[in-house]
């Protein structure tokens, strides 16, 4: 899914709000998202997951062509890990609102 499709979708799941201002909501949550990271922040998503920045040290790498020796400076990735509620939805749990008194409880 990509931006455009994300923002077609709220559009047609909230007919009351305007498409120009579900398309500024998207946007300055991913604006924001991207400047906590920027800054060294973390950002967790309760359920979703955590976006973090991660280090990477500069390295003497290799050039795949010439076999010759190149220095790669240290850079800064991000990273995301999934949340529980995520990973167990990806793993054949059950879809939100099916069981609704549980919260997230694994006792029967």
């Amino acid at each position: 899914m990509i931006k455009s499709e994300l923002v077609s979708l709220l559009s047609e799941a909230n007919p009351h709000l305007y498409q120009r201002d579900i398309e500024r909501i998207v946007s300055t949550i991913f604006d924001e998202i991207t400047t906590a990271l920027a800054r060294g922040d973390r950002v967790e998503l309760r359920g979703f997951g955590a976006f973090s920045v991660k280090r990477r040290p500069a390295r003497t790498g290799r050039n795949p062509r010439t076999g010759a020796p190149v220095q790669v400076e240290e850079k800064f990735v991000p990273f995301f890990k999934t949340g529980k509620e995520l990973r167990e939805r990806l793993n054949g749990g059950t879809d939100p609102g099916e069981d609704d008194d549980d919260f997230g409880d694994d006792e029967a």
